[in-house]
């Protein structure tokens, strides 16, 4: 089937499949030597709940609807995925989870993986809203679901977030001061979507990908603090550990392809496998289980208390937090809460720093395809009024991924979304600069907010100039 929107022959989708099918946990009961079975309570219930996962998985999942294509599905053309990335991608699933925490329950314990679950901050709504519950309450209710199954540590991603927005601070006042018609370095494209940067990289390339922020996605950030820093901290192997990223669109299935710096030289991805929000509410509807809820993990021991947000424009939020950043560095003016001016429609934002009649700094939010194409065309024209511009595939932001809060049929739930968007909104936010979890691992991990090594765990290289192709100049 070919996207009517892509212009080559062949067409790469991402499709809602039904790996899920025929998955199964099978469980040993642990046996003294005189073959008497015995347990500790603990193994016993787990024994149990993973027992009743085994009754629901096998082949009691019920069938996802046929995948429809949409302009917001849609990767773009064959320049964007490769067969062998799309084999890749349609191997992250629940099957493949369940498949290492049943191999748990079988192999000799040295041969066991440590698996480790991290939940991006824009699926909790998703999970709250679904559930009935705060987000709070429903982060605690997943965490309990996953280690029921076996997963020993979950984490929420908000840390590595933080990161990603404070980088992407500092280089977008690098870039300001640096620009000029000569040499232009602005406007700065976000870099925290992977539909958007992997349709920038392999489809527009030059002159689109120079004004991408160099800043890791939170994601890719989180790949490095569990397998490089969290892995030292417990004294494992990157390879002994399995990491899960529970997502909220199927765009970060491709992105956990990519290989890390500091994890690729030790031969291990930084995310293992990519769950949708909505493949893992299946799991948790059609289980049936009752668990006893768990607070969060920390990467450094402890656990979590209260979820916090970032503040902006959508749940992904890099772009109130490099205006506040900007006005205050570059023109010593402290920002409150911003006012955001819905233009061609309203998932394309504005908003300006204005002193004296004149314009400081103009920033934009450009969600979906349609605003980003509109974006592109302007840029390669030279008509650009922006110096930054916060990028999201997903018209309406990173909450209305397609791997969540959709109808059978495969279309938004806007009441669900709803929901979800006035749950976000009663999150507290927390400023990345006041973290002090933050300031620790850039001293501990980094060695410095100015070292080297940031360089090398926070930021990445873009592609040079190649052959754009064609499909750039789609009219949609």
């Amino acid at each position: 089937m070919k996207c009517e929107h892509c212009t080559r022959k062949e067409c790469s989708k991402k499709t809602k499949t039904d790996d899920q099918e025929n998955a199964s946990l099978d469980v040993s009961s642990p046996a003294r030597e005189d073959g008497e079975a015995t347990a500790a309570p603990g193994a016993v219930r787990q024994a149990r709940v993973i027992s009743g996962l085994r009754q629901f998985l096998k082949g009691e999942f019920h069938k996802l609807a046929d995948a429809k294509i949409f302009l917001s599905d849609c990767l773009a053309c064959d320049s964007c995925v490769t067969a062998e990335e799309g084999v890749q991608v349609s191997q992250q699933n629940t099957k493949d989870f369940l498949r290492v925490l049943n191999l748990n329950k079988k192999c000799d314990t040295s041969k066991h993986k440590v698996v480790a679950v991290s939940v991006c901050p824009q699926s909790l709504p998703y999970f709250a809203a679904k559930f009935s519950l705060s987000v709070t309450d429903a982060s605690r209710r997943l965490c309990g679901f996953l280690k029921s199954l076996g997963v020993r540590f979950v984490f929420d991603t908000t840390i590595a977030a933080d990161f990603s927005v404070l980088e992407s601070q500092k280089e977008f006042v690098r870039r300001f001061r640096r620009h000029s018609e000569e040499e232009p370095t602005l406007p700065m494209l976000t870099s925290a979507c992977p539909g958007w940067v992997r349709y920038a990289e392999r489809v527009l390339g030059h002159p689109v990908t120079p004004h991408l922020c160099t800043a890791k996605s939170p994601q890719q950030i989180m790949g490095s603090l569990v397998k490089d820093y969290f892995a030292r901290r417990q004294n494992l192997s990157p390879d002994k550990i399995f990491h899960v990223i529970v997502a909220p669109c199927y765009d970060r299935k491709l992105e956990a392809l990519q290989e890390d710096v500091l994890t690729a030289s030790r031969g291990s991805r930084g995310a293992d496998c990519v769950l949708t929000s909505g493949e893992v509410a299946q799991m948790m509807e059609q289980s049936g289980l009752s668990v006893r809820d768990a607070a969060l993990d920390t990467l450094f021991g402890d656990v979590e208390g209260q979820v916090r947000r970032h503040d902006g424009a959508s749940p992904d939020a890099h772009l109130g937090h490099i205006f506040r950043h900007a006005a205050k560095e570059l023109f010593n003016e402290d920002v409150g809460e911003l006012t955001y001016r819905s233009l061609r429609n309203r998932d394309f934002q504005e908003v300006t720093l204005e002193k004296s009649g004149k314009v400081l700094l103009r920033f934009a939010a450009a969600y979906g395809f349609r605003n980003i194409q509109n974006v592109v065309l302007k840029l390669k024209k030279g008509k650009f009024p922006y110096h930054c511009v916060e990028v999201l595939a997903c018209a309406g932001g990173c909450l209305s991924g397609r791997g969540q809060a959709q109808t059978e049929e495969g279309r938004a739930d806007k009441a669900l979304l709803q929901r979800m968007k006035g749950i976000y909104a009663d999150v507290p936010v927390r400023p990345p600069e006041t973290s002090a979890h933050v300031q620790e691992l850039y001293q501990e991990w980094l060695d410095g907010a100015d070292s080297p090594r940031v360089q090398e765990a926070l930021h990445t290289a873009r592609p040079g100039p190649g052959h754009p192709a064609n499909s750039r100049d789609i009219k949609w």
